[in-house]
């Protein structure tokens, strides 16, 4: 059985939403929280009340996780941000749309009540002698509290409660971590033994002036106490249970996509297009782990080529084979992409040039003044827009056709393989480019051409471009487009104002036509030669850049000045810095060293997005590094990457500490003890998922498990039951086939359908699948405990 799970979400846009600034507007962005820790971070669209961002993300999560939750901010430049409103997902919402959420949501007030988090440690057992009746209550222990105090802590204490008793523990100061271990015990009174009631453990913020904050709460059925002797473990805590109102649309919606990563089925005919890109992600995954994914593409690409009589139309809709080559190129060719664009992307991004081609759009108060000689005219505005996109085609262009050893192996012999089935089925001489245009297709159309589009879905930019610089990146993957046609469109769109740029589109046909055939130049057999997992673990350098690290040694100093710039390389190996990327000496610390990387509360050093990468020496000694990142979404993308990477080590750690050990004591549970055991638990299962991802095979073949299940009747009807007007002739059928045999044995013969007997055969399987995962279910449950604690 797996032990995580998978979640694709989209934040597509929002509508409506409230203006928040003086200008009459709101600069909103989204934050992803699961149960309540921020994993994720759209862009800014500023000045805006009905934002675009079009994000989208893979979450890897436990399967014990329990909900997923979008905050819309508004941001401040002075200040703290302003809370617009969010939208809350429980993970049996999720789970209960067998095709995912795709809606417009209704965003609701957050309710500090509601935005409850972490776990409390209890003891109850209800003691009874002749005396009297006693119900105690040991309070032994809290741990990840919201902090509700400005200093990013609380000062926790809880409250017992059943009927008109109540008892209450002492207050902690200045914690999200506290250690109570106090017995709280209740008189009751006979009576009230046969009463259905229930007994409550409340958390508290306890402040001097004003109400006390809600931390959350814990309600046990008063009857499981009278029947389980001991009543102990950790609890999650609850919010008041306040039912959400969503203001009647007052706070805009926000428009989103979520789905299980399991909620796909793995056969084309049961997919729909919406899902299919999801579907090709998750076979293609499977085949690289099995170094398998050459023929799998193969296998897909001949069916659809052999499918196809005019040759326009060749992988133009989206079919499994165009999403998985799609998909495909994504996986393995990340590391290649950024390093033939990114150059060229950032020098877009800096100049930030004012280009238009098109009359109808040629704004001369927004061009910079190009002479002295007066006003800028429309024609210095295209000739100057014609000089810049071919300077900058020209950039990419010649990157790409000079990338060949660059390319991954699996890629090129991938290519070579769709050249080959391409050129067996289009034959005549005037279908000689179209071994040309169906590698072309995927290569420019599908993964370059989308890249420069919106460079900030594939990595190359943190921020989505602005206005200007968006439309440049529009004209550029435009013109891309062309010349991965080959240049054969030109001139017969409705974009006649793009023809200054034909002539360089028809130069570099040649070289591109070149650079095609260099690259599928490549033995087949090199492939074999690659590990299975290189292309999700490279011994290439997995991510690198500038992080400010945590100087531990020498006296305490301020922390402003405690944390020292370096720059960091992460590969599958190591984990090394140094003072710049030219530094000829480097600190490095083995991956298979590492036990847990985690973030660290704002309070223990007084700095925002600090985490910290927690190793074991061979002596068994733990040593932390605390390293602070320039914003959370590098913080997110960092941790992500190094839990990736060290999925597979074996001392992993269960618990860790959230704050620093300062000042003799550790600031997160205030214990002095250095070598305590750790008082929150890690989150190593939490991470982004992208193009780098390790395969998972429990995960993997349970997404195809449930999905051959959840397509099982649409198999049955298309496969295996047939029409009543079929019914006859097929009677027929059987009553001709059939024949005596000498020896008196009957024979059957059955004319079947195309694929009948293997949709019989798995239709089979799955039903004994089935069958075997409801007596493990049964089993399970026979096995479990009377009493179920809160999970």
């Amino acid at each position: 059985m797996a032990k995580n799970t998978s979640l694709y979400f989209r934040i597509v846009e929002g509508r409506n939403l409230p203006a928040k600034d003086v200008s009459g507007t709101s600069d909103p962005y989204c934050i992803v929280k699961v149960d309540n820790e921020v994993v994720a971070r759209t862009a800014t669209v500023w000045k805006n009340l009905n934002p675009f961002w079009g994000e989208e993300y893979t979450l890897h999560l436990p399967m014990g996780f329990h909900s997923l939750s979008f905050h819309v901010m508004d941001e401040d430049t002075i200040g703290h941000d302003d809370v617009i409103g969010k939208i809350s997902l429980s993970k049996e919402a999720i789970g209960s749309q067998a095709k995912g959420l795709d809606s417009w949501l209704n965003l609701t007030r957050v309710d500090p009540d509601e935005e409850v988090q972490g776990e409390i440690h209890l003891s109850l057992e209800l003691l009874k002698d002749t005396e009297k009746i006693v119900l105690r209550c040991q309070v032994i222990e809290a741990r990840d509290l919201a902090p509700r105090d400005i200093s990013g802590t609380s000062d926790p204490f809880a409250r017992v409660i059943f009927n008109n008793h109540s008892a209450e523990t002492s207050i902690i100061k200045k914690t999200r971590f506290p250690h109570w271990g106090e017995t709280l015990e209740l008189e009751l009174d006979p009576v009230e033994l046969s009463e259905e009631g229930t007994v409550t453990v409340e958390v508290w913020d306890w402040d001097m002036v004003g109400k006390n904050d809600f931390l959350g709460k814990v309600e046990i059925p008063f009857a499981c106490l009278q029947k389980t002797p001991l009543y102990e473990g950790w609890f999650r805590l609850l919010p008041l249970g306040n039912d959400e109102v969503d203001a009647g649309g007052k706070l805009g919606a926000l428009r989103l996509k979520v789905e299980d990563s399991s909620a796909l089925t793995m056969l084309e005919d049961v997919t729909t297009v919406e899902s299919r890109q999801d579907v090709a992600m998750t076979l293609v995954k499977i085949y690289l782990g099995q170094g398998l994914v050459v023929p799998f593409l193969d296998y897909l690409n001949t069916r659809e080529v052999n499918h196809t009589t005019d040759p326009n139309t060749l992988f133009r809709s989206n079919s499994l084979a165009s999403k998985a080559m799609e998909q495909f190129m994504k996986a393995v060719g990340m590391l290649y992409l950024h390093e033939v664009l990114k150059p060229i992307i950032n020098r877009i991004f800096d100049e930030k040039k004012y280009i238009e081609l098109d009359p109808c759009k040629i704004d001369l108060n927004r061009t910079r003044r190009i002479s002295f000689k007066g006003a800028v005219s429309e024609a210095e505005v295209r000739d100057s827009s014609v000089e810049m996109l071919q300077s900058y085609l020209t950039s990419i262009i010649e990157s790409i056709v000079g990338s060949v050893d660059q390319c991954p192996p699996v890629m090129r012999v991938a290519f070579k393989q769709l050249h080959k089935r391409v050129e067996e089925q289009f034959t005549e001489p005037e279908n000689e480019d179209v071994k040309y245009l169906a590698i072309s297709g995927f290569f420019f159309l599908r993964f370059f051409a989308p890249a420069i589009l919106t460079p900030k879905l594939f990595q190359l930019r943190d921020q989505h471009a602005d206005t200007r610089t968006s439309r440049t990146l529009l004209l550029l993957a435009k013109a891309l487009q062309s010349v991965g046609n080959l240049g054969l469109q030109l001139g017969h769109g409705k974009e006649q104002w793009m023809t200054p740029l034909h002539p360089i589109i028809l130069r570099s046909v040649a070289s591109v036509k070149d650079f095609l055939d260099k690259l599928i130049d490549i033995d087949h057999d090199i492939v074999s030669e690659v590990p299975q997992r290189a292309v999700f673990m490279p011994s290439v350098t997995v991510k690198e850049g500038y992080l400010h690290k945590h100087k531990a040694e020498g006296p305490q100093l301020l922390s402003r000045f405690a944390f020292k710039k370096r720059y960091f390389w992460l590969t599958s190996e190591t984990f090394s810095y140094a003072k710049t990327p030219d530094w000829q000496v480097r600190s490095s610390i083995p991956i298979q060293c590492v036990c847990a990387v985690e973030r660290v509360d704002e309070n223990a050093f007084q700095q925002q997005n600090v985490m910290q990468v927690i190793t074991q020496d061979n002596d068994g000694q733990l040593h932390t590094m605390y390293i602070q990142c320039k914003n959370v979404n590098e913080l997110n993308q960092w941790l992500s990457a190094i839990r990736k990477v060290s999925i597979y080590n074996e001392r992993m750690l269960p618990s860790f500490h959230p704050g620093a050990h300062r000042s003799g004591k550790w600031t997160c549970c205030l214990q002095a003890d250095r070598t305590v055991t750790g008082c929150s638990r890690t989150h190593s299962a939490v991470t982004l998922g992208d193009w780098s991802d390790p395969l998972d095979p429990d995960v993997e073949t349970q997404m195809i498990y449930k999905q051959l299940v959840q397509g099982k009747d649409k198999l049955r009807k298309k496969y295996l039951e047939m029409p009543d007007a079929d019914q006859t002739s097929s009677n027929k059928e059987k009553k001709i086939n059939s024949d005596v045999h000498p020896d008196g044995a009957e024979c059957n013969v059955q004319l079947m359908k195309p694929g009948q007997g293997i949709a019989a055969r798995l239709l089979v399987v799955m039903e004994d699948l089935e069958q075997a995962h409801a007596t493990f279910q049964c089993r399970e449950k026979e096995d479990a405990p009377s009493v179920i604690l809160n999970p």
